[in-house]
């Protein structure tokens, strides 16, 4: 693959890697609506995306895409395991 098939790729990872976690708002409106489910996956997922995010931001040549992909799922893993408590 030439470099800008694999730039091209890494984008098209990251929407769909956040689109995976924007499948989580159903998931907090039945939270919100008493609903309530399990606290256990959204909240390793955050975790899990907090390191991916550091990982990513922390090498020498940055990782952007792989930052971008992992963000949502910080902010989305926290607000679903919340919601669900």
């Amino acid at each position: 693959m030439t470099e800008k098939q694999v730039t091209t790729l890494g984008w098209v990872a990251t929407f769909m890697s956040v689109m995976m976690y924007v499948s989580y708002i159903p998931q907090i409106m039945n939270n919100l609506a008493g609903n309530k489910g399990n606290f256990i996956q959204p909240a390793v997922a955050a975790v899990n995306c907090t390191l991916w995010v550091i990982y990513g931001l922390c090498k020498e040549k940055r990782d952007m895409p792989l930052a971008a992909a992992n963000m949502p799922g910080i902010i989305f893993g926290i607000i679903t395991a919340l919601t669900s408590l």
